[in-house]
């Protein structure tokens, strides 16, 4: 009997410490091997990052994602602490997709409220608890891990691409200049297929 449960009190030891030690995921979509890599570096408090993912991101995904031609990921650059909670309950699933990312961005107005963090915390969490994504707001800001990776792509944002405002683009390791109009967006990918 003590042996049994020793042993599964190890395999439980090690179960929380592999699952602690795992990788944070990054958030995207489309095919990995795409000819067309496209990186996003945004701020989840940042208004014309929302209207990225409301007027361009559809058609970018309509166009290009679906069709195979564009890996898109959304890289972390918050620019307060409002939007680095708001990037750890968008990563709190880590499973790399970009559900809860694009619901954040387009209800971006019902929950940025608040003359304090406390006051933008406690709107996010009743925010996101009115959701169907059945997280836990509290584990997720409590995220070590999550906080490490979002700010290690801000740092790599920063100091690899010299990035200095949100949302900023990256199209096979370029820097791609007017994010906020597709038709030119457009144009300049066509060439890349």
């Amino acid at each position: 009997m003590k042996k049994t449960i020793i042993t599964t009190l190890f395999i439980l030891l090690y179960l929380l410490s592999a699952n602690s030690n795992a990788e944070v995921k990054p958030i995207f979509e489309g095919n990995v091997d795409a000819k067309i890599k496209l990186i996003v570096f945004e701020s989840l408090t940042c208004s014309h990052c929302a209207n990225f993912h409301k007027n361009i991101y559809p058609n970018l995904k309509e166009d290009f994602i679906e069709k195979g031609h564009v890996y898109i990921e959304f890289r972390n650059f918050p620019l307060d602490i409002a939007s680095l909670n708001a990037s750890k309950i968008a990563h709190c699933k880590n499973d790399g997709n970009s559900e809860i990312l694009h619901y954040l961005f387009n209800n971006q107005r019902k929950w940025i409220k608040g003359n304090s963090i406390d006051e933008l915390n406690k709107n996010i969490k009743n925010f996101i608890e009115k959701s169907n994504f059945n997280l836990d707001p509290d584990q997720c800001l409590n995220n070590k891990q999550v906080e490490d990776h979002i700010l290690e792509d801000r740092i790599e944002g920063a100091k690899k691409f010299k990035i200095e405002a949100t949302p900023t683009l990256i199209i096979n390791g370029e820097k791609f200049e007017n994010p906020s109009n597709y038709k030119k967006l457009k144009k300049y990918l066509e060439k890349l297929i």
